[in-house]
């Protein structure tokens, strides 16, 4: 099974963590990426810019809007993901147990839902 897992930090994470502590935590994905590569588990992984570089942009009744970040007053942020192949969501969960932004915000797992084309 397929499973993405949603990386959320706090909004103000870069400003709670010393550099130390933050460049520990980037060399600590880039290993875990490293072990989860080799173990033919990770499909993909990405660290995203802050809300501030984001745009939301929709269509209605034909004419596309965007709004740029940040766009949302929240308490946390999309910060990452990973894409990961797992046994089943018990796998899953002890993968995303070892993701090391775990530690500093929340992850949440979903299961990658496999769409066929209608007849």
């Amino acid at each position: 099974m397929r499973f993405v897992c949603l990386i959320y930090n706090p909004a103000d994470a870069d400003s709670t963590l010393s550099q130390a502590e933050g460049d520990e935590l980037v060399r600590a994905h880039f290993r875990y990426d490293e072990e989860l590569e080799h173990k033919g588990i990770m499909i993909h992984s990405d660290a995203l810019e802050g809300p501030d570089s984001a745009s939301v942009l929709r269509v209605r009744h034909g004419i596309l809007s965007s709004t740029d970040g940040p766009y949302v007053e929240t308490k946390e942020h999309l910060a990452g993901i990973y894409i990961i192949e797992a046994a089943d969501l018990e796998e899953a969960r002890k993968v995303v147990a070892g993701i090391p932004s775990v530690r500093v915000g929340a992850i949440e797992l979903r299961p990658v839902r496999t769409l066929t084309l209608p007849q």
